[in-house]
Formats: C-alpha cells, sequence, structure tokens
C-alpha cells in the first residue's frame, strides 16, 4: 500500500528545513551570498559613499550658480544656467597658473625623492639584519606617533639658521633623509613589501653575481610598482593639502632678499582667498564682483580638480595596489 509521500512523489517539508531556506536566503551560506547580507553590505557603502560625496556634490553645485540663484530659495542642486564667470573670477584672484605650477614642484619634487629614499629604507630593514635594528624600527615608529606641534617651533627655528625658510628646500632637504611628510608610513609599507619577496630570487640574483644595488635595481623595484604607486599618491596627496608646513617653511611673507622667488600653492591660495580676492576686485578694471558662497566654491574646486583628476584616471590602478601592497591587513 502507497503512502501519501509515494503517490505524491515528495515528502512533505519540515519546519526546519524552511527555516535553513529563510535563513539561507537572507544570510547565504559559504558558497552564496544572502540577499539581507548583501542588502545591508550595499546600504552601509552607499551611506558611507553619500557623506563623502555630498560635499562635493554641494560644492559644485553651488560653484556654478550666480547671485540670483544663491538668493533664490527654490534652488536648492540644480543652477538655473550653467554660470562660468565664478570660475573665471576665482582663477583670475588666485593667479592660477603660477600658483598651479607651484602646487607642481612643491608637492612633485619632495614627492619623488620619498619615494626613492623610502624605498632605499624600507628595503634595507626588510633584507638586512644589524645591531640595533629594532630600535631604529622603534625609533621610526616614535617619530610618527610623535605630534607634528612639538617640533614645529625648534625645526622652524632650525631651518631658519641654515637658510631653508621660504624655499622649497624646506621639504626636499628632509625627503632626503628619510624624514619627509609622513615618511615613516611609506617606509614601513614598502618594509611590508619587501619581506615579501621569495629569498630564493634574491639568493638566485647572488648565485649569478649579483651585487646589493643590483639586486635590489633589477628585482625589488620592479616588483614593488604597487607599493611605488601607493606611495606617490599618497605622498603627493599630502603634500598637495599641506597649508600650514607649506605656509609656514616654504611659501613664506616674511624674506630678506627682495628678488628671492616667492613660491605659493593652491591650498594656500584658497587658505587666504577672501583677501586675495578682495585685492583682485580692488584693482581698477578688473570687473569683479562682491566675492559670494558661490565664487568661494569655484575657488575651493579648481584647488582640488588637479588631484580629482589624477584619482580618477588611477583609480583602478590605486585599488589594486592598495590590496597587494597589504595596507588592508593582508
Amino acid at each position: 500500500m502507497l503512502s501519501p509521500e509515494g503517490i505524491l512523489g515528495k515528502r512533505p517539508i519540515s519546519r526546519e528545513q524552511i527555516k535553513y531556506k529563510i535563513r539561507k536566503f537572507i544570510f547565504g551560506s559559504k558558497d552564496t551570498e544572502g540577499v539581507g547580507k548583501l542588502a545591508a553590505v550595499y546600504l552601509l557603502l552607499i551611506s558611507i559613499g553619500f557623506v563623502y560625496l555630498y560635499p562635493v556634490l554641494y560644492m559644485i553645485s553651488k560653484s556654478f550658480m550666480n547671485l540670483n540663484d544663491l538668493l533664490d530659495t527654490s534652488i536648492n542642486w540644480i543652477p538655473s544656467q550653467m554660470y562660468l564667470e565664478n570660475y573665471k573670477q576665482a582663477f583670475k584672484s588666485m593667479d592660477y597658473w603660477k600658483t598651479f605650477r607651484d602646487s607642481v614642484v612643491i608637492a612633485g619634487i619632495p614627492t619623488l625623492i620619498n619615494v626613492v629614499i623610502c624605498a632605499i629604507v624600507g628595503y634595507g630593514f626588510a633584507r638586512y639584519e644589524f645591531k640595533g635594528k629594532k630600535l631604529c624600527i622603534g625609533l621610526l615608529l616614535f617619530s610618527f606617533i610623535l605630534p607634528p606641534q612639538a617640533t614645529m617651533m625648534p625645526t622652524y627655528v632650525f631651518y631658519t639658521d641654515i637658510g631653508l625658510i621660504n624655499s622649497i628646500m624646506a621639504f626636499i632637504v628632509p625627503a632626503i633623509l628619510g624624514q619627509g611628510l609622513k615618511s615613516q608610513i611609506f617606509i614601513l609599507i614598502f618594509f611590508n613589501f619587501f619581506r615579501q619577496i621569495p629569498k630564493v630570487l634574491i639568493e638566485a640574483a647572488k648565485i649569478d653575481g649579483a651585487g646589493h644595488f643590483k639586486i635590489f635595481r633589477k628585482i625589488a623595484l620592479p616588483s614593488a610598482a604597487p607599493a611605488i604607486l601607493v606611495v606617490f599618491l599618497f605622498s603627493i596627496v599630502w603634500y598637495w593639502n599641506e597649508s600650514y608646513l607649506t605656509q609656514l617653511y616654504v611659501v613664506g611673507a616674511f624674506t630678506s632678499n627682495a628678488n628671492a622667488y616667492h613660491w605659493s600653492s593652491l591650498i594656500v591660495s584658497l587658505k587666504n582667498f577672501e583677501n586675495s580676492y578682495n585685492t583682485a576686485r580692488s584693482v581698477a578694471g578688473s570687473g569683479m564682483v562682491d566675492i559670494n558662497e558661490s565664487i568661494k566654491m569655484a575657488g575651493t574646486m579648481l584647488s582640488i580638480l588637479p588631484l580629482l583628476i589624477m584619482y580618477l584616471v588611477l583609480q583602478k590602478q590605486f585599488v589594486e595596489s592598495v590590496d597587494r601592497t597589504g595596507i588592508t591587513g593582508e
């Protein structure tokens, strides 16, 4: 005699199986991602992305508004027209091309030196054993933990005594000595990366007669391309966005030499944007209107535009490099 299960060809689904399928659908399993888990992850990412993107979108929106749009309470995000005069006036008041060239030099040259010196120091820590190695690494970490405000004034006095103030050498010389901006982090990045190079490659190169420098140049550096890209991007962004130290050491207003070149940078110009704008506006025939929020947003956009373009171009390589250098904890 056939049972009901045999006639239907199916067994009734138990309550435990129903719970398991619901739990698998929501939370997933080892092989699949659950809908609930994916929804939570995407919601979190969208929320975090909105927090970061909101100021940028607000800045872009306001920078294209004219004075009437600013005063019109019905216009919040989309301007009535693409008003480019704000950018023209901000461009003029910031002396953009000269300031942009100075920013590239101030951020670019110390960054290139940082990459080279930090790679050498990181390789030395990773591949050589010597007395006091742990002490040196400890001092390296301590110099990073030490607040820069504690050494700012003694450093300023020292730079003044040796003639580095109001010169780009105030950034270049420390970078050459391995004390560039955030160089401790970069040394640790290279240190962590070079430790992952198989020792058999180094030993094979030694058997073939390669010296220390040739091994570093032919084996270590080519394999460290991801670390180099990460260090380059981080360093140039930090140098580019550093306003206080740049104004204190490089873009000083006081110099005894009247013929000395007066450095500037986009971030420092943005910091003093309102004063420089009013000065440019006071010139007869400038045709510049009173400063408003849209003009300020246009100046801010101009100061960060080079970094945005650089990131958009190198975004894919940067994300892959961050993953390969072990910054994520791998």
